[in-house]
């Protein structure tokens, strides 16, 4: 398969999480009341564990090598500042698409990085594809409920604008494979404010909301999604 289209395939794939998640989401409430609860709450810890395990097993082993501690700090930083101020935005405007908004904040860089790696040779790139897919997921199904539930779209609607927005990823994704190859520093850079703005958001939405009171369970979800994470990095480096 040639190099290029395998690049439009897991972005795709990757993206089309989104829609999948959206999808499950809108799949009739889960009874009794409590166990709606603790799914949800999973799948957003699962989601977590899935963010993390991208950065602590892709975006960051891959970005240091090329970059001095110094800027390797002022990436990661300015990732975190980044999505920190799209979440002061976001809270102004009472906005009921913080979480799409966050999904799509970490998808496109992701993707950009993952064009490159492809270039670069492949190495990490299918693990990447995964843990974004993974993430993807439980990303999708968040943002679809918050959208549900706070605005009169329907459930059609929601789908196929989470769907259209998994195009971004192979147009991303396509962009870094042409420009960036010849630019592994540019690529750290954005591995390194992906994760920075990731490891904002896990401590910042995620883990706080994935939270449930007298319930035990969500947290095995977090481990689940970095178990999954480690699985398939021991796969791609064997």
């Amino acid at each position: 398969m040639p190099q290029l289209l395998t690049v439009v395939l897991f972005t795709l794939l990757a993206g089309m999480a989104m829609p999948c998640g959206a999808a499950l989401a809108s799949v009739g409430r889960i009874s009794p009341g409590w166990l709606e609860e603790e799914f949800r709450h999973g799948v957003m810890a699962f989601g977590g564990g899935a963010l993390l395990a991208a950065v602590a097993l892709v975006l960051v082993p891959e970005a240091i090598d090329d970059l001095s501690p110094g800027w390797v700090v002022l990436y990661f930083s300015a990732g975190g500042a980044a999505f920190m101020g799209v979440d002061v935005l976001m809270f102004r405007l009472r906005t009921s698409a913080s979480q799409l908004l966050a999904m799509l904040a970490d998808f496109i860089p992701e993707s950009l990085a993952l064009g490159a790696a492809f270039a670069f040779g492949g190495e990490g790139a299918v693990l990447l594809a995964l843990l974004m897919a993974l993430q993807n997921l439980p990303e999708g199904f968040n943002a679809y409920r918050e959208l549900s539930d706070a605005t009169a779209y329907s459930r059609r609607q929601i789908i196929l604008t989470f769907a259209a927005m998994a195009l971004l990823g192979p147009l991303a994704g396509v962009s870094g494979y042409l420009w960036l190859a010849d630019s592994p520093v540019l690529v750290a850079a954005i591995m390194l404010f992906a994760a920075g703005g990731i490891l904002y958001s896990v401590f910042q939405d995620i883990a706080p909301q994935a939270k449930l009171d007298k319930h035990w369970a969500p947290s095995l979800g977090a481990l689940l999604g970095f178990v999954l994470g480690i699985i398939g990095h021991m796969a791609t480096v064997a």
